[in-house]
């Protein structure tokens, strides 16, 4: 009797350690699944298309150059690139911009690819920043994401604004503001004149237009500053300013302000 039940507990034993290596192995497969569940997104950088800068910058009119390295053990079946912004004003002849694209390209569409786009960027949207986010999707369904921000900026920025509100004719007045320009400056106009002003008797009429290069040509980041000489034969009255700059590549900037001739 006591050797029926010795064997009785070996079987017993036996069912049990069969059952536990089963476990086991159901356990690694688990861990198998869980390892290719979820694709990682790392080495994520985006920044100005031309130089392919990491710095988080792009300007109007260029290019965002954009890369990440996907881990993914299960092949990928999607990368969809959004980008968008939130609160940013709109400025005469401006519009809202979003992009949106999912890419499905053959060099993709495998495992452990490495995302490579550039994405142009118009140049009529606002300036300001903008929100990026990368998703990816594998063939198991599995996604994830990485976001970030990039500030899209104008080509040419003008501040620091330092201009004569009223001069006298006969005098001069001064004009100086900061330019950058990315791709250089070209050239900087300057044009004033008035509408619908009478001339009294011994005065002209006065229409001032210069073009600018000496000193300002093809630099980045200037200050222009000028003093501009007014006729004493010009008529007193409100005058109409108009400062436009130029980069090399044709992008021009303006800025309008008015100044008061007085006699």
């Amino acid at each position: 009797m006591r050797t029926i039940s010795m064997k009785s507990n070996l079987k017993f034993l036996a069912i049990v350690a069969s059952i536990g290596l089963f476990l086991q192995s159901c356990s690694s497969d688990d861990d198998s699944i869980i390892a290719l569940s979820v694709p990682e997104i790392t080495n994520f950088e985006y920044g100005e298309g031309s130089s392919h800068s990491t710095e988080q910058v792009a300007y109007k009119g260029s290019d965002i150059h954009l890369e990440a390295e996907i881990i993914a053990e299960a092949t990928v079946s999607s990368i969809t690139l959004s980008i968008h912004s939130h609160d940013v004003e709109l400025a005469e002849g401006e519009v809202e911009w979003e992009f949106e694209q999912v890419f499905t390209d053959a060099d993709y569409m495998v495992i452990n690819p490495t995302f490579h786009e550039h994405v142009d960027v118009p140049s009529n949207i606002p300036s300001g920043e903008y929100h990026i986010e990368l998703l990816v999707i594998d063939a198991l369904g599995n996604s994830t994401e990485v976001e970030g921000h990039i500030e899209i900026m104008d080509t040419i920025t003008l501040s620091n604004f330092s201009i004569d509100s009223s001069v006298a004719r006969g005098e001069d007045f001064h004009a100086e503001f900061m330019i950058l320009a990315v791709n250089g400056i070209h050239s900087i106009t300057v044009d004033i004149h008035a509408h619908g002003l009478d001339l009294a008797e011994d005065e002209q009429e006065w229409d001032f237009e210069t073009e600018y290069l000496e000193g300002y040509h093809e630099e980045t980041e200037v200050e222009f500053h000028q003093h501009i000489d007014v006729p004493a034969t010009a008529p007193a009255g409100e005058y109409h300013m108009l400062f436009t700059v130029e980069d090399e590549d044709g992008n021009t900037k303006a800025y309008e302000t008015h100044i008061d001739i007085t006699a």
